[in-house]
């Protein structure tokens, strides 16, 4: 049976990545496909800031899928690591780094991790959705959560967009419209009712919600941005606030020390983190808005101008999860996962030549 493949990559432009993607007819021998099904595809890493033109090409290897809930009944969406043409991890293939920390003992811990990504939309000229054409709106204040004409705006791609991810059987579990007009979030990651996923499925089904809501906006000629301050002035920025857990932080007994332990970590390396956390970063983390300035660091329990949120369970119960509020909404969240998991577990960040430029790429 032939069917649609929308291999799904990201790029290598700095300093934020974009999605990439393109459709291959691939044939099916049953109703149900496997990974197998989906060979390994090359394209020009020249066009896509991953290769010079002298020596381009570049090589896609899917490494998961799901259905297509645009393409029609059939077809797919194939997650790809990019690898260069002696078959080693490209430079810009961050899931290999996420790849590495879980190899190098992070697996063993049944992470959960859920990311709470915000997006802004613009329409044709240029203004977020629902912003009048000179000036701006009233205060921000009622739009969070808001219901009504005048306090939300982009509800139809919304609601498209959560139901197309249901449809692709993504870990979705929420939206809401944000504090700033034209602003939304989406919530992927555990949802408490399915078996837990592993760090790499829930970060591929982030990029999977991620690329079908841009896909999604091009039937609504509306701009999605996940610049972290994509209004200058005194309006909420954008973040992709990641919640985590491990065994041991979820475990009655154990997990106080965990969760100490792991508080400990995090803002010793709290600069470490800033680094994968998102390109203009600063402008987003000025203390006046969401969390702390960049240069400082605080936990507190339900305290959400804190760098890490203890939500009141976790502070209630003594064991649970927390929230790293400071990754910005055009964060890759491979990187955060992998610098949050080798952080909290006392594992070294990957020393790979690959690791050390991702690692450096928003300094």
């Amino acid at each position: 049976m032939k069917r649609l493949a929308e291999y799904i990559w990201i790029d290598g432009t700095k300093p934020t990545s974009l999605l990439r993607s393109k459709t291959r007819v691939i044939e099916v021998g049953s109703d149900k496909a496997s990974l197998g099904d989906f060979p390994e595809w090359g394209f020009d890493g020249s066009s896509t800031n991953q290769a010079t033109g002298d020596n381009s090409d570049c090589i896609l290897r899917p490494v998961s899928f799901v259905s297509n809930p645009i393409g029609g009944i059939g077809n797919f969406l194939v997650m790809c690591e990019v690898f260069d043409r002696d078959g080693n991890a490209h430079e810009s293939n961050t899931r290999s780094i996420l790849r590495q920390v879980l190899d190098a003992g992070a697996g063993q811990q049944d992470a959960y991790l859920g990311f709470e990504q915000e997006y802004t939309m613009f329409d044709g000229a240029g203004n977020p959705l629902g912003w009048p054409e000179n000036g701006f709106p009233g205060p921000q204040g009622p739009y969070y959560c808001g219901v009504g004409a005048g306090r939300v705006e982009g509800r139809e791609l919304v609601d498209k967009h959560l139901q197309a991810c249901l449809d692709a059987g993504l870990l979705i579990y929420g939206i809401n419209a944000e504090v700033m007009l034209g602003q939304w979030e989406f919530q992927v990651g555990y949802r408490g009712f399915d078996e837990p996923a592993d760090p790499l499925t829930t970060t591929d089904h982030h990029w999977y919600a991620t690329w079908i809501l841009q896909r999604l906006s091009e039937d609504f000629g509306i701009e999605v941005s996940l610049e972290n301050k994509p209004m200058k002035g005194d309006w909420n920025g954008a973040g992709c606030h990641t919640n985590f857990s491990t065994k041991d932080m979820r475990d009655s007994e154990k997990g106080k020390a965990a969760i100490d332990r792991a508080l400990k970590n995090l803002e010793a390396t709290h600069q470490d983190h800033i680094k994968v956390y998102g390109d203009a970063l600063d402008e987003r983390l000025t203390g006046d808005h969401e969390t702390c300035d960049i240069n400082t660091f605080r936990y507190g329990n339900s305290d959400r101008g804190a760098s890490i949120r203890v939500p009141l369970s976790t502070a209630q119960k003594g064991y649970g999860y927390l929230e790293d509020r400071r990754p910005g909404a055009n964060t890759d969240p491979y990187l955060v996962s992998a610098r949050i998991l080798a952080t909290i577990l006392d594992i070294d960040y990957p020393g790979s030549t690959t690791a050390k430029q991702v690692q450096t790429a928003f300094a």
